[in-house]
């Protein structure tokens, strides 16, 4: 019976957790994306150039880090970190939740094949 209830209280530990990690509105992350963001990464996310990385479908928890790093000088690039120093916590979170709903571009794997 105490496993029980320490697995039942362990799940719901989980479940309440989850929710948590998404902060940000992704409506207005998608509206200061394409403010600041289109340009260089696509209003998606899905940047045609190859110079500038794809957003589309990476990991909120990345892009918070990244945007963060940017803005403290811990990661180096000095146009994004004048577009980072720009942004609010809260304009990042919902950068994140923006970009991380995405759908992003890749390229398929394909199977290998076997020659006989």
């Amino acid at each position: 019976m105490n496993k029980r209830i320490t697995l039942t209280i362990a799940l719901l530990s989980l479940m309440a957790a989850g929710p948590a990690a998404a902060t940000g509105d992704a409506a207005a992350g998608k509206a200061k994306a394409e403010a600041i963001c289109k340009g260089c990464h696509g209003a998606d996310g899905n940047s045609t150039n190859p110079q500038y990385p794809r957003l589309a479908g990476q990991y909120a928890s990345y892009i918070r880090k990244a945007l963060h790093d940017y803005q403290s000088g811990r990661r180096k690039n000095p146009i994004m970190k004048g577009f980072a120093a720009s942004l609010s916590d809260q304009d990042i979170d919902n950068l994140a939740a923006y970009f991380s709903t995405q759908k992003g571009l890749h390229t398929p794997v394909l199977p290998r094949r076997v020659d006989q």
